[in-house]
């Protein structure tokens, strides 16, 4: 049988990578061990948080589904760094995991040009060349054809699950893993290398005494992820049913407990080679390494609307299960929990991104491409967020038009694959807002307004969005243009309305900008200035309204990190002289020298685009190559 493109893998990066093919008119195909694990929510119940809610809300500018299922079936929602600045906030939700799975499921079986089936992908299928892949082999001898391949193994290739000194081959717990393909990959000669990562016990709700804990409520009115999410509602309210989490700490006891068997923790004995991920440490390696904390922080999160299971956040461990006991039963609210489900920790195969293009197309093997943990990150959303950028390549490849990328300062999904396609990872990579250099200019808010327009021409948003997306645009320049040009000019009658609105004494010919800058200022008192002025912002839509105000309170801020990004633009263009010797320039490691030499660039952007070379080695060559120029002028003047 042939496709267009053929997605291997049902989780978060699979489902958008279907979907989202499916959507731009290819015939595709997604496979997956288990038709009813699809959208499994594998270890914590919850989408969203600091900079992965960034990356959701630029997964639905894009078209894709994140978003809108996490919407549908969330049980709580927030705004982390609420008081903070916009472009560190960020949108979290607590789901219901049988719920999404659910929907994912039925949204893959209602997408037009998506077929689904449940079988296991054992080896992939090669020209004579070995450098183009054109097909794939599944376990019960079933071979198709294909254009494209996506893969979306996530813990899958070669997973083993640790539990103590217990090692059993899954994918997922009770899940087989995905053995014969794990090793026809590593046959291939791709750069590959193991990686770890675990979940926390699950708690018998009945059994815990939630009346000891401190109690985290949602957001009123509740922050929500989908563009799709806001033309169902209406103009109404989002008002979803919202459960609350709770707090409870570790302990002294706890931590004595813990040090006491680690001698049977398989991360210290030996047992497990996979590299864990830095920034969710296990509690075994958090109680190692800061020794002089006497507690650390717990939530008890609800897993579904039942709430009859709670997940133990924090709590991430592959301990023995009569550890995993007594150090829950010593914890605050848990003396007499029972465990549902043991913590366990996962090692898996996963391929040095390094080996793919910015496009996520492995450079080694033409029409296949990579997403989600088999490229070494963490996460649901990094995982989705990879998915849909791979299947939107994979498709445009498919149809014969050109792939697209992302810059740094257009998407966190471009500072995430810019990561990790130049500086690989050796331990499962997380998104943070940290990462982004240009993070103000990636503002969770704008993100529709950042990748609206390319959605459109993907063909991935209908005429009618796009005109109210236009128009919204149209709105925010105008409406910033009114505040820098207009002026405040105090009359007998305004003055008091005026000192009301802004707080304070008002001077003739204050600019409206200035006034709109202030921390106070927000959006009911920008709409209160038409009550005075000849301002247009009755008309704009709440969106409009939001941008307008942000990018007035930042705008000095936004003016220089757009400098640095046109800077940097000038700087990509600079092309490298044909004579130009990378040997011995200061500040370049050996490797980079060595790279630059085996691919000779012929301009700085093609040197950002090799693994390793970073910004730091870009302004490095960029005053060696001006220094060239004028050496050789001034031997010219000679």
């Amino acid at each position: 049988m042939e496709y267009d493109v053929i997605v291997v893998g049902g989780g978060h990066a699979g489902i958008e990578a279907a979907i989202i093919s499916a959507k731009m008119g290819c015939h595709t195909l997604l496979l997956t061990v288990l038709v009813e694990q699809i959208g499994a929510a594998s270890c914590n119940p919850a989408v969203g948080g600091l900079g992965k809610g960034h990356l959701v809300k630029e997964i639905d500018a894009l078209g894709g589904v994140m978003g809108y299922i996490t919407d549908k079936s969330g049980i709580q929602f927030r705004t982390l760094n609420a008081s903070k600045g916009p472009a560190v906030r960020g949108t979290r939700a607590q789901i219901d995991m049988d719920r999404y799975k659910i929907i994912a499921r039925n949204l893959c079986y209602q997408t037009k040009n998506l077929e689904v089936s449940q079988q296991m992908v054992e080896s992939l299928i090669l020209n004579q060349t070995k450098d183009q892949i054109i097909g794939l082999k599944t376990a019960v001898g079933k071979e198709y054809r294909a254009k494209k391949i996506i893969l979306t193994t996530g813990t899958f290739l070669c997973g083993k699950i640790h539990i103590g000194q217990s090692i059993s081959s899954n994918g997922r717990a009770g899940e087989p893993p995905a053995k014969a393909l794990g090793e026809n990959l590593r046959s291939l000669g791709l750069d590959m290398g193991r990686l770890k990562t675990g979940t926390c016990a699950r708690i018998k709700a009945s059994s815990i005494h939630f009346e000891s804990l401190e109690q985290h409520c949602g957001d009123l009115p509740a922050p929500f992820f989908s563009q799709r999410t806001e033309r169902e509602l209406q103009g109404n309210v989002f008002n979803p049913v919202q459960l609350p989490c709770y707090v409870t700490y570790t302990n002294p006891k706890t931590h004595k407990i813990i040090r006491e068997n680690f001698h049977r923790a398989p991360m210290f004995i030996g047992q497990i080679e996979g590299i864990g991920p830095r920034y969710c440490p296990s509690i075994e390696d958090k109680v190692n390494r800061f020794s002089e904390r006497e507690r650390h922080q717990l939530f008890l999160e609800p897993q579904t609307l039942e709430a009859n299971e709670y997940y133990i956040n924090g709590l991430t461990t592959s301990m023995p299960f009569d550890v995993q006991e007594e150090m829950i039963h010593s914890i605050e609210g848990l003396e007499n929990a029972e465990i549902v489900r043991y913590g366990y920790a996962i090692e898996y195969d996963y391929i040095n991104p390094t080996e793919l293009a910015h496009t996520l197309e492995v450079k080694k093997i033409k029409n296949l491409y990579c997403a989600g943990q088999i490229n070494g990150t963490t996460g649901y959303e990094e995982a989705g967020a990879q998915g849909i950028f791979a299947g939107i390549n994979a498709a445009l490849s498919a149809q014969g038009k050109q792939e697209i990328t992302l810059k740094r300062n257009e998407a966190y999904i471009g500072v995430m694959i810019d990561d990790l396609v130049t500086k690989g990872t050796k331990e499962p990579y997380r998104m943070f807002s940290s990462r982004a250099e240009y993070r103000l200019l990636l503002r969770e808010g704008n993100a529709i307004f950042r990748l609206g327009e390319m959605a459109y021409r993907l063909g991935l948003m209908e005429e009618s969005e796009f005109q109210r997306l236009k128009q919204d645009k149209q709105d925010i320049k105008e409406g910033l243009e009114w505040l820098q040009t207009k002026t405040i000019t105090p009359t007998a009658e305004n003055l008091r309305f005026l000192e009301s609105l802004c707080e304070e004494k008002i001077a003739d010919k204050t600019p409206w900008a200035t006034i709109a800058s202030r921390r106070s200022f927000d959006v009911h008192k920008l709409l209160k200035i038409a009550e005075v002025e000849d301002a247009p912002f009755k008309n704009y839509s709440p969106r409009a309204l939001e941008e307008i105000l942000i990018e007035a309170k930042y705008a000095n801020y936004i003016q220089k990190q757009q400098g640095l990004i046109d800077n940097m633009d000038k700087m990509l263009s600079i092309s490298i002289p044909k004579d130009f010797a990378f040997d011995a320039i200061p500040g370049l490691s050996l490797e980079v020298i060595e790279k630059l030499k085996k691919f000779n660039p012929k301009s700085l952007f093609e040197a950002s685009e090799i693994s390793g070379v970073t910004p730091a080695s870009l302004e490095v060559l960029q005053l060696y190559i001006h220094l060239h120029h004028k050496k050789k002028n001034f031997a010219k003047e000679l």
